[in-house]
């Protein structure tokens, strides 16, 4: 694959580049967010759902690390009909006021997209293509290795949307090379609201795993805020017949510190 190859060379070059770097005035500076949505309908269509993510970020130096972790659950006609959990983590390396290098690590349990679990580790070269007042917008590109652990789901048929799996036959892992690609961007619209998209892509021989997360934020408080998010997560080959596309509408109250 082309963005394999292209991503493994900028790796290769990363360590000559990161050596290059010069070294920063020691800072430190930690921050973080915390942000918590439900929802619960009645009637004719009966469902609840919850989803909690925490983010994290420690500067020191030249060095950033990141902490992100989320979890999303939901009931429909008191069966579960969505359970997630992710968790990644990376650190950047400076090499000058606009180019990193990074490793990530990333893993994602997920009940219903025909996958026990995929983890992956990755490397690579990042770059802030535009930092000013009211637009950020940063992209990297990378190498890696991810592993997973498909499994086949069997439910019972139904007519209403909402699948109840009977069965779950786990089989054997597989594991191989994966180029990624990341790009963050956020938008201050005024002086209260943001827009952010943030894509991942970790694109292999096997399969190909793309998530978008598009989120409005309105702040209330210098601390508080409200975000209505949309967020895809694509696979392009899950296992037997599991749809390849999820996607989820949040509404949450965002906490910063």
């Amino acid at each position: 694959m082309p963005v394999t190859r292209i991503a493994f060379a900028l790796v290769l070059l990363a360590p000559v580049a990161a050596v290059a770097a010069p070294v920063a005035k020691p800072t430190e500076h930690f921050s973080g967010k915390g942000q918590v949505g439900f929802v619960a309908s009645q009637g004719n269509a009966q469902g609840k759902s919850a989803n909690v993510a925490l983010d994290l970020n420690y500067l020191t130096g030249s060095w950033k690390h990141s902490l992100d972790l989320a979890a999303l659950y939901g009931q429909s006609l008191g069966v579960v009909s969505a359970e997630r959990w992710t968790a990644i983590w990376q650190s950047n390396r400076k090499i000058s006021s606009d180019a990193y290098v990074f490793g990530s690590l990333r893993y994602e349990h997920d009940m219903f997209d025909g996958f026990q679990y995929q983890a992956s580790a990755a490397l690579g070269l990042g770059y802030t293509v535009l930092h000013n007042k009211s637009t950020t917008l940063s992209t990297q590109l990378g190498a890696g290795y991810t592993v997973t652990r498909p499994e086949t789901l069997t439910d019972i048929p139904l007519t209403n949307p909402t699948r109840i799996f009977i069965e779950r036959t786990a089989l054997p892992s597989e594991r191989y090379a994966i180029g990624t690609l990341g790009v963050d961007y956020q938008q201050k619209l005024t002086g209260t609201t943001t827009l952010s998209d943030k894509l991942l892509v970790n694109a292999g021989s096997v399969n190909t795993m793309l998530t978008n997360n598009l989120a409005f934020v309105v702040k209330v408080s210098t601390k508080l805020a409200l975000s209505l998010g949309y967020e895809i997560q694509d696979n392009t080959h899950p296992p037997g017949a599991i749809k390849h596309l999820d996607s989820t509408e949040t509404a949450n109250l965002v906490y910063a510190f």
